[in-house]
Parts: structure tokens; sequence; C-alpha cells
């Protein structure tokens, strides 16, 4: 072509394509000539497919959730892994003695990777089934090798639904018995710590500061008594040393006989006054010993040390009581006739010695008994002292171990529905595959390979032609019309002179 910057229209192509039928036609008839051979010496292929419905859980999944919840598109490839892996294939091909002419020339990598070709899985719905179909070129083994990949897909996913199921429930089973030994481990932090400190805990405040309103009161009261004991101990005194000083002085006699004789009878009188006064003062001990140690019985046990020491005494009390009445059995009949006079007053002083003595043992008591008090009350103030330190350790563990127990809690309730979503896939009531129609033996072969053959042979033949026709018009440097002439000799043509065709005669 001389003159490309010719504008070219239907005529034009209509005249190249004329020109250069030749070029286009052999290229054309020898590729569709050789795509038709290729595709007539092919041999037959034959495909089978089965046709796979994914069945839905027969359990409600508000009764057992499954813990299987991948997509089928994400199951499908991991099962065709596993399916199309180097060992299940060449199974199925030793199984069913798969391309034994191919076997001759081909490396067993390519006659699997030759398998792998062939079979196609294909899903159909969203969720709901799939199909999977081999091409071999004996109608009866195709079949059988399509059932038996089905087969395997089934199986396979039964088996991967089951690991997946076991696999969580054996994880979870593993987090549930470490959150279990961290919760024993608070459990036990918590009852160490409320055994140690069982009477500083928040929830005992109320009864300590009940226990020490009442420790209180009951202080008061006891020192009240005290305090009344005194007076009564100081009056007493008074009217003692009163007597004392009477019976020192004599009775008042009426005569100077009387009077001689008085100070003699005094002095027989003194000694067993004192014995008398002595023994009076052991009873009166005694009887306050003996309400001690009442008291005592009743606020501790029969082993307590303070009741062993109180029983002590008190034998020894009644010993020298004893003793004293003995002692005193034989004074009196002595100095009977001689203490007549002065019996009512002796009989006062021994009273109010008795009184005194009495009131000094209680005054005793008291002392004791407020001491025991205030320690007590000492004891329950420092409690009620250390419950805010107590109760901000006691919120720190017992926050640890609420949430430990609330993870536990969680843990415990997704291992049961683990180990019941496991149950299920083993008993075969999860989501399963189920074939809907199995692979029947082809009929006749498949057509689509050679249709595709063709249409390349086709496609090729056209390409090929018209390439050699627009290479040949490109490389043609022959004039064609006057634009050519003066496109090349940069003459004007003045005129064209069509050409002349002879007609018959």
């Amino acid at each position: 072509m001389i003159n490309t910057e010719k504008s070219f229209d239907i005529h034009d192509y209509t005249e190249i394509f004329l020109r250069r039928i030749w070029y286009i036609l052999i290229p054309f008839v020898v590729i569709m000539a050789g795509a038709i051979l290729y595709a007539l010496s092919l041999p037959k292929m034959y495909r089978a497919t089965t046709l796979i419905l994914v069945t839905p859980q027969k359990v409600p999944d508000t009764y057992v959730r499954p813990t299987v919840t991948s997509r089928i598109e994400d199951r499908l490839q991991s099962i065709g892994q596993e399916i199309m892996s180097r060992t299940r294939l060449e199974q199925v091909i030793a199984e069913f003695k798969l391309y034994p002419g191919e076997a001759k020339s081909l490396s067993p990598e390519e006659i699997i990777e030759r398998m792998r070709k062939n079979i196609r899985v294909e899903i159909k719905g969203k969720e709901g089934y799939f199909t999977v179909s081999y091409i071999g070129k004996d109608p009866k083994t195709v079949t059988m090798v399509t059932n038996k990949l089905a087969s395997l897909f089934i199986e396979e996913n039964l088996k991967l639904r089951e690991q997946q199921a076991q696999g969580t429930s054996d994880f979870l089973s593993v987090e549930l018995n470490a959150a279990r030994a961290k919760l024993e481990e608070q459990e036990a932090t918590v009852t160490d710590f409320k055994k140690k400190h069982m009477s500083e805990l928040p929830e005992q405040r109320d009864a300590n500061l009940k226990m020490l309103e009442q420790l209180q009161l009951q202080s008061q009261r006891v020192g009240d008594n005290l305090k009344a004991a005194q007076d009564r101990k100081v009056i007493i005194q008074k009217q003692l040393s009163d007597m004392k000083i009477q019976m020192a002085l004599g009775p008042p006699l009426e005569n100077s006989k009387v009077k001689r004789t008085a100070t003699p009878i005094q002095s027989n009188l003194s000694q067993p006054s004192r014995s008398k006064q002595n023994l009076l003062s052991l009873e009166a001990q005694l009887n306050q010993a003996r309400n001690l140690l009442s008291e005592l019985k009743s606020k501790y046990t029969t082993k307590h040390p303070d009741i062993v020491r109180a029983e002590r005494y008190v034998a020894d009390l009644e010993e020298k009581i004893q003793e004293k009445k003995a002692h005193e059995v034989k004074e009196n009949i002595e100095v009977r006739e001689t203490a007549i006079s002065f019996s009512p007053v002796v009989e006062s002083v021994q009273e109010m010695e008795s009184q005194l003595v009495t009131t000094e043992l209680e005054m005793k008591r008291l002392q004791e008994e407020d001491s025991k008090i205030k320690t007590r009350i000492a004891g329950f103030q420092a409690r009620v002292e250390n419950t805010p330190m107590r109760e901000l350790a006691m919120t720190n563990l017992t926050r640890d171990y609420q949430n430990t127990k609330e993870a536990y809690q969680t843990l415990l309730k997704k291992s049961q529905e683990a180990q019941q979503a496991e149950n299920l896939e083993r008993r075969q009531k999860g989501e399963q595959f189920k074939v809907i129609d199995p692979a029947r033996i082809p009929e006749k072969p498949m057509q689509g390979m050679v249709l595709k053959i063709l249409l390349f042979g086709l496609l090729a033949g056209l390409g090929f032609g018209f390439g050699m026709a627009f290479l040949r018009e490109q490389m043609d440097r022959s004039f064609r019309d006057a634009g050519d002439l003066e496109a090349t000799m940069e003459f004007k043509v003045l005129a064209n002179i069509p050409k002349i065709q002879k007609k018959a005669a």
C-alpha cells in the first residue's frame, strides 16, 4: 500500500477482500481442516455428575448450638483439598485402575494432576447443594469414580465436623480446668482471709458495734456497783470503828463494884470475840467465793484455770472454817458465861466485820469483772477500727474472685454446649451432605471439547487468513488509483482512463 493517508470505504474493503480472497481462504481451510481432524481423533470422553444436598441440623439450634459455623464454600474448599491430595487420589486410581495407558508414559505426579483437572466441584445454590463430576473414557468407570468421590465428600465432611467439634470441646475443657484451678485458688485465698480475720469482716461490723455497746453498758453498771460498794465499805468501817471504841470502854456501870469487875470480863471476852470474828470472816469469804465460783461456771468450762483456782480456794476456806469451828466449841464453853453481857455488841461487831469482808470481796470481784470487760471493750474497738482495712482487702479479693467465677461459669456453659455439639456430630444429627441424585452411566460422550476445538479452529483460521491478507496488502507497492500516483510521483493527474475489458463476440 503506497498511499497510507487514503481513507477507505465499503467498496475499497470489498475490492481488497476480493483481491486477497485466496490469502484468506487457504489459511482458513487448512486450519479448520486440522481442527476437525484433531477433534475427530480425540478419544470419546464421558462425564458423570452427582448432586449432593446440604441437609440442615436435625436438632433445633435453640436446643443445641453447633460449633461448626463455617460457610459451605469454605468447608468444600477444605474438604476438596483433602480429597484432591496425592494420597487420596492415588487410592482412588489404584482402586479403579485409572489411566493405565498414561501410566506408561507419564509420571505419577502428572497422572494425579490430570485427574485433578478431570474432577470438578460446583456450588449450585447458597448453602443448598453442590455437584461433583468426573471426566473419563469409560462410562462405567466414570460413574463409579464419581460416586466414590461423592462418598469421600460425605465422609470427609462428617470427619471434619466431628474434628472441629471435638477440638472446640477439648480447647474449652482445657480452659475450663485452668479457670477451675484459678477459682479454687482464689476461693482458698478468700477462705484463709476470712478465717484469719473472722471477727473483723465487714459483715461483722454491726454485731461488733452492738456487742461493744452492750459491754460499755455493762462496764458502766459494774462501775456504779463498785462505787456503791466502796461507799458501803466506808460506812461499815466507820460503824465498826465506833463499836470497837465502845467495846474498849465497856458497858456503862451503876456502881464501882461492877466497874472493878468490868475489865476482867472484857479481857476474858477479847480472845473468843476475835476467834468468832475470824470465823465469820472466813464464812463470808466462803460465801463470796462460792458465788464467784458459780458465776465462773456459768461462763467457762470446768477445766478453765479460773474455775480450778476458785475451787481450790473454796476447799481451803472450808477446811479452815472446820478447824475454827472445832476451836470455837472449846472456847465458847469457857467464855459463855462472861460473854452474856457483851453478846449484843460482839454480835454487831462480828456482823459488821463480816459485811466488811463481804464488801471487800465484792469490790475485788467487781474490779476483776470491770478489768475483763475493759479488755473485751478494747478488743471489740480494735475489731471495729480494723474493719475498713479488712473491707478494702476483702473488696479486692472478692472482685477478682467474682470475675474469675463469672469467667468460669461462662466457660462451663460453653463447654457443656460444645460437648452437646460434639455428641450431636458423633450421632450424625448435625448438618450433613446427602446424595439426592447419584451419578448415572452417561449415554453420550461429551461434545463440549469438540465444539471448543472447532470454535478455536474457526477463530484461528479467520484471524490467520485476514492477517495474511492484511500483510500482503501492506507489502503491495503497485498503483491502484490516481491518488497512489500523485502520492508517489508528486504529479497532478489530469485524467484517469478506466480499464477496457473485451466482451465476448
